[in-house]
């Protein structure tokens, strides 16, 4: 049974409601009534999916009926719809589809304000976040070309996840955080995480300048 994701989701809703509809947010033209939005039209509106990962139309589309939501009225009634869990037939896919976007868009805010500190997670929490990111890196960094790119736990072995375009222009780069810092740093959020990036220096500058996404 999914908990991770549900947990993560609950925590985040407790934020959502002590910080208000127009607290900041590390999105990009976004205050919390439009990541909320975002969040409860991911999973209840298929037809905004193509905008979030399609540009042109399909892009206008999502922002429109995005901010339609994000502009009503009742905050309490849109956390609340959020909190309520995703639609009965995605809960035995909550914890693949929806951890490591809970847990991005509750550090989005969190770290949207000085002071932030990365939260210690429990062990479970940690374990279950490793598994989702370290299989869906590859994807996150397939523009990045001629550098064998590898993750990794702090005090564990690297997993690789990316793989150089030619035999003769390998240069290693491990990125090292816990796994939460690093669904963060390859969600985009490379200046909020905690990670350490080591190996060869050009394959070093290529993977901080990258474009990442799935």
């Amino acid at each position: 049974m999914a908990k991770h994701a549900r947990d993560e989701r609950q925590a985040l809703c407790d934020l959502l409601s002590e910080v208000g509809p127009d607290a900041p947010t590390l999105c990009a033209g976004w205050r919390t009534r439009h990541l909320a939005a975002h969040l409860v039209l991911r999973e209840r509106r298929p037809d905004v999916g193509p905008g979030l990962v399609f540009g042109g139309s399909f892009a206008r589309h999502t922002a429109r009926v995005t901010e339609h939501l994000a502009g009503r009225p009742d905050w309490d009634r849109l956390v609340g719809r959020l909190r309520s869990g995703p639609p009965a037939v995605l809960r035995p896919v909550d914890d693949p589809m929806n951890l490591i976007e809970f847990f991005v868009h509750h550090e989005d805010v969190r770290r949207a304000v000085d002071g932030w500190t990365p939260r210690v997670l429990a062990g479970d929490v940690d374990d279950a976040l490793w598994r989702f990111q370290r299989g869906r890196t590859s994807m996150q960094v397939r523009q990045i070309r001629d550098v064998d790119l590898s993750i990794a736990r702090p005090g564990h072995d690297p997993v690789t996840v990316g793989r150089r375009r030619s035999p003769e222009a390998g240069r290693p780069v491990t990125v090292t955080g816990e796994p939460g810092e690093l669904a963060l740093y390859f969600f985009g959020r490379r200046n909020h995480a905690v990670v350490d990036l080591t190996g060869d220096d050009d394959g070093v500058a290529e993977v901080r300048s990258a474009t990442f996404g799935l």
